[in-house]
């Protein structure tokens, strides 16, 4: 979890791989209204969201009867992750941490992708720290990064 740009799809389908459990992206799930709101840059209410973490909170519970799945989602309140974990509790969120001028950069650098770096800002400001999360700062390479997360679950602390 974090805000766009952080890292989420590069690091989660890292994870996924070395996990050997499928890959997810929450973006890949948002209904079409969002992704054009999202597009022309107006930012996401929480009523937007709603009917998209619903979704999301049922594929969780699908994954997890499976072996589970890794998720990149950016669940930036508290009440985000409580909805997703609403059906299935059996689920870690990962925080991957970065500062505004990182995250910045690393938008204005994105092609392809509906999230203007226009709207993280708003990410920002929407974004509750996860006090309960295994919170990873996104400063060293993805490599560094997966290697941090591996660490941790091989640790049994989570």
């Amino acid at each position: 979890m974090g805000v766009s740009g952080s890292g989420k799809s590069t690091i989660g389908d890292m994870l996924a791989t070395e996990l050997n459990l499928p890959f997810y992206d929450a973006d890949d799930y948002h209904p079409p209204e969002n992704v054009e709101k999202m597009s022309a840059g107006h930012p996401l209410t929480d009523e937007d969201r709603k009917p998209w973490l619903n979704i999301l909170a049922c594929k969780i519970e699908e994954w997890n009867s499976n072996k589970g799945a890794v998720l990149a989602c950016s669940a930036l309140k508290e009440s985000y992750r409580q909805l997703l974990i609403s059906k299935s509790k059996n689920v870690e969120f990962i925080y991957l941490k970065g500062n505004r001028k990182i995250i910045s950069d690393r938008l204005k650098s994105r092609e392809d992708h509906y999230m203007p770096p226009d709207l993280l800002d708003s990410q920002f400001d929407a974004l509750e720290e996860p006090p309960n999360a295994f919170t990873v700062s996104i400063d060293g390479s993805p490599t560094k990064i997966i290697n941090t997360i591996l660490n941790h679950i091989s640790s049994g602390k989570h």
